[in-house]
């Protein structure tokens, strides 16, 4: 049913089901009808759509479908199901689909099928969005048009839907979006990392695994597969790749590669050696983020972009929002944001970057019930107080105790955990938000969770909370 790349074919009889009404289910939707494509948004839940998205999904013969008995109805007139990120695999309606016949995949896929240009496409459990979005501001000083998409920013088939077929994509992709790929065969792929996280979805660090590695699958010999040496995970993931083979690290030197010598990025490649700057000229801290500076060094090499623009773009680039963000400094403490730390893993670079440690660590939020004893071992070394919030503080609380962390607080609401931090906290200690867990409980994402966290912050700046 799909033709060659750049191109999405159906015959006439069969539609198109998009599976979920969110912003990549709506780009897909949408994209899809642009190109005269019959198309169904289905959702499992009552939602509204746009008035021009609603119209133009009529005009095309296809509309908003809603509920069970719609859903089964579609089975019998489309061909394939486009899943939203937030679909699993093991939906009922999803295996529904497949045993009817229906060709599933996710939207990154058919963003893939519709873009015939290039792509640097970057997945892990942490880092993927500070280095797609280093990765975008490198792409920009090519003489091509550029774009970023996937897991930030639009919908992937959304964002290259203007994108030439020499332009450059950089993209973000988690677990989800590469759970149903098939043909996707981005030019560069990168594995950041590999931690536990998304359990309740995967259910075994295997098959989260399995996930990541189809961001290279499908390369062969003209495709670049850009791996970290320095985890043990993902370095063996070198011996499954049929791309060019390009591993960093900040812990080793590399006969070939990119990696870090006396806080120098430095490219080795075909027997030459290239200096891009120092750490100490960026406005980032971390050894996380020096991962994720290496391997965005490796993207802009192997798209073409010359040192001169990858070193200035690094020098000028500062934290993304929501990842180790300065918030404020009240009464010599400073605050970060870590909102955006999601998992276990995420919280301890977080930790890890406050070299002096005297942390007063707020964390707690949704379960997604990963392993705390590695991050509870570190909270003992790193914090002063460690302030529980949300639906896993009992959980959290009940590790943390027995991993000997002292001075555990737990909190009542959000706005009791800062109220609490603020109180007790003093120079030369930091506040920091790093939940460790997702934003459910209390908020609809991370960074609703995040700015409001700053503006708790704002106003005890301000004198205007107690």
């Amino acid at each position: 049913m799909f033709m060659n790349r750049g191109c999405f074919l159906m015959t006439k009889k069969d539609a198109v089901i998009v599976y979920g009404a969110g912003i990549s289910g709506r780009g897909a939707a949408q994209v899809l009808a642009d190109r005269k494509q019959q198309v169904y948004l289905y959702n499992d839940m009552d939602c509204t759509l746009e008035p021009q998205l609603l119209q133009l999904l009529e005009s095309v013969g296809g509309g908003l479908a809603i509920g069970q008995a719609a859903f089964e109805g579609l089975l019998d007139i489309a061909g394939v199901l486009v899943l939203s990120p937030g679909i699993a695999c093991d939906n009922a309606n999803v295996l529904l689909a497949e045993q009817r016949g229906l060709e599933v995949i996710s939207e990154v896929e058919l963003g893939y099928r519709l873009y015939g240009g290039h792509i640097a496409a970057i997945t892990g459990t942490n880092g993927k969005t500070t280095t797609t979005t280093i990765v975008g501001e490198m792409l920009k000083r090519l003489p091509e048009p550029s774009a970023v998409g996937g897991n930030i920013g639009l919908a992937l088939s959304k964002e290259v839907e203007s994108l030439p077929q020499d332009g450059w994509l950089a993209a973000e992709l988690s677990s989800f979006q590469l759970e149903k790929v098939s043909s996707f065969c981005p030019d560069i792929a990168v594995v950041l990392n590999l931690t536990p996280d998304h359990l309740e979805r995967h259910h075994t660090m295997e098959a989260y695994g399995e996930a990541k590695k189809n961001i290279f699958r499908q390369q062969g010999e003209v495709q670049v597969t850009v791996l970290n040496y320095d985890d043990p995970i993902v370095r063996t993931w070198g011996a499954e790749t049929k791309g060019r083979l390009c591993y960093f690290s900040r812990k080793e030197k590399l006969q070939q590669g990119i990696y870090m010598q006396d806080g120098n990025f430095i490219i080795s490649w075909d027997g030459k050696q290239e200096t891009v700057c120092n750490i100490s000229e960026l406005h980032l801290f971390g050894g996380h983020n020096e991962e994720n500076v290496l391997a965005a060094i490796a993207c802009g090499f192997f798209a073409g972009v010359s040192i001169s623009d990858m070193a200035d773009v690094l020098r000028n680039f500062r934290s993304i929002e929501h990842r180790i963000e300065y918030v404020a400094t009240i009464d010599g403490v400073p605050y970060y944001n870590d909102s955006k730390a999601t998992n276990t893993d995420s919280t301890i670079k977080a930790l890890e970057a406050f070299k002096d440690g005297h942390i007063i660590l707020l964390a707690g939020g949704h379960d997604k019930l990963t392993p705390l004893e590695p991050m509870m071992e570190l909270v003992k070394e790193k914090t002063d107080a460690l302030i529980l919030l949300g639906a896993a503080k009992e959980r959290f609380n009940k590790a943390a105790v027995a991993c000997g962390v002292q001075n555990i607080v737990l909190a009542d609401s959000f706005e009791d955990a800062v109220s609490k931090a603020h109180s007790m906290a003093h120079k030369p200690q930091v506040v920091l938000l790093s939940p460790a867990c997702s934003s459910f409980d209390m908020f609809k994402n991370y960074p609703e969770r995040g700015n409001y966290f700053k503006k708790l912050v704002h106003e005890l700046e301000g004198g205007n909370v107690k």
